[in-house]
């Protein structure tokens, strides 16, 4: 990460603390990207259901780079994407840039 994405990562974490005010990591940055994409916060979430909630992050996080599209809403709420194309082979690196990058862009939107 070059100093300027890193200045931008560092400022994209300080406007989701300052908003939810805990401590933020691309873990947590997910998390609560996921609760605002789903547009509630499920009761009581299992450790499988905020996996859940992060993978609604990464859909749609990555769906303005092409990856995912958005297919609708089950009757509980829960978005669902279809895969439009594969993310190419990344390092684990490269897949952490990739969504540093998508949360910077994310977060700048508000």
């Amino acid at each position: 990460m070059n100093k300027i994405e890193n200045v931008d990562w560092k400022n994209a974490l300080k406007k989701l603390e300052a908003f939810f005010g805990d401590e933020m990591d691309i873990q947590s940055a997910l998390f609560v990207i996921g609760v605002q994409e789903l547009g509630f916060v499920p009761d009581r979430l299992k450790k499988d259901q905020k996996l859940d909630v992060m993978h609604v992050a990464v859909c749609s996080l990555l769906m303005p780079y092409g990856f995912y599209e958005f297919i609708g809403k089950d009757k509980d709420g829960w978005p669902h994407f279809d895969r439009v194309k594969k993310l190419p082979p990344l390092s684990e690196k490269d897949q952490e840039m990739l969504l540093k990058n998508a949360i910077i862009e994310y977060v700048q939107q508000f």
